[in-house]
């Protein structure tokens, strides 16, 4: 075995061990996964519509090019050099390219227009990357369908402020001092007051932000052809979440973010009209389990989500929580990881991984 398939392979196990899935059931997925062949999807098949939302986690800040002076942690080096992900790269040391698998980025301030950052098949420019990158490879090398990996997301917003879905009620929190504070439900502002006191309105609501985000991925469905070339038809297979970062700065909103989570894959597939959505969502890289402060009560929430906790027997089957401190490189959300863009390739990989699984669990 040559080293860039050991190393692939190893990586493929660490993976495995980190979804908690034993090493025979992942035994075929451990083998790398082939360059891409070149060839478009079969058209006469909808669109299989993935969609990323989150904050600046997903939004990806893996470094494509070394920074000046250091190698260590780019793409590139991981790539050129380590020999980690293979399929990226064909013989001649190009960057590969997927024809079947389509990559939009698109982006913008609550209800404000619509940015496009991306609109191409997915391979690696220049800049940075996300999760995007190990999700579309993994989704689409199982789909015989065409595929849109869709994401519409902006950074620093919180699930339980600015991305509150719809049908999201007040609540009460008594902080550490004694004083309770009202936090809002969907469209009440401002962000919070002190209970007995008259909220004043500002000019930002409870959910803006998850309206204007799940508006815009609307928008480019709308206009599918402009986005996948020749496609006349979609169905929206499944959601990834990789958020959290700025609900852990707060108590009152990391407490409350296990009942905002599972209000907000309930919502998602109402307002996508898909049902049998999959809901894939990745844990903040610096958090360890049993941690007790506020990241360890977002983890403690994106882990009862998961359908193998049994918590939610609804969620069995089609929502998988990926842990993704063993995956880390170093850092924190907070500061983008470094920059490393191994930590968004393993955390991709692996959530690309999850989705596969949940697909193939579905299809038996």
């Amino acid at each position: 075995m040559n080293k860039r398939i050991l190393t692939a392979s190893i990586l493929a196990l660490v993976v495995a061990l980190t979804l908690h899935i034993p090493s025979s059931v992942f035994a075929e997925d451990a083998k790398p996964l082939p360059d891409p062949d070149g060839k478009p999807a079969d058209m006469s098949k909808p669109v299989q519509v993935y969609i990323l939302l989150g904050q600046s986690n997903m939004l990806g800040f893996g470094k494509v090019s070394p920074a000046k002076g250091k190698a260590e942690g780019s793409l590139t080096h991981a790539v050129k050099e380590k020999k980690l992900y293979p399929y990226l790269v064909d013989a001649e040391g190009n960057w590969t390219e997927r024809k079947d698998v389509r990559n939009v980025r698109v982006m913008g301030s609550g209800l404000g227009g619509m940015r496009v950052f991306k609109n191409e098949w997915m391979t690696i420019e220049g800049g940075n990357i996300g999760p995007e990158i190990g999700i579309g490879h993994h989704v689409g090398h199982v789909t015989e369908a065409p595929v849109m990996i869709l994401k519409s997301c902006i950074g620093n917003r919180a699930l339980g402020w600015d991305l509150l879905p719809p049908g999201s009620e007040r609540f009460e929190f008594t902080d550490s001092k004694g004083v309770t504070w009202v936090h809002p439900g969907y469209k009440g502002t401002p962000e919070r007051w002190e209970k007995g006191t008259e909220p004043k309105k500002i000019n930002w609501y409870a959910g803006m932000q998850y309206d204007g985000d799940i508006a815009r991925a609307k928008k480019v469905l709308a206009e599918l052809d402009k986005y996948y070339p020749g496609a006349t038809e979609y169905e929206v297979a499944g959601f990834f979440w990789w958020q959290g970062d700025r609900d852990s700065r707060s108590a009152a909103l990391s407490r409350r973010y296990e009942k905002n989570l599972v209000h907000l894959i309930k919502q998602l597939r109402e307002d996508f009209n898909a049902p049998n959505a999959k809901f894939v969502c990745a844990t903040l890289g610096q958090t360890k389990k049993g941690s007790t402060d506020n990241g360890g009560k977002i983890l403690d929430g994106m882990l009862a989500v998961d359908g193998k906790s049994g918590k939610y027997p609804e969620f069995k089957g089609n929502v998988t929580t990926v842990y993704t401190h063993p995956l880390s490189q170093g850092g924190s959300s907070g500061g983008h990881y470094g920059g490393n863009a191994e930590t968004y390739m393993n955390v991709g990989e692996a959530m690309g991984q999850a989705m596969v699984d949940l697909l193939k669990a579905a299809s038996r």
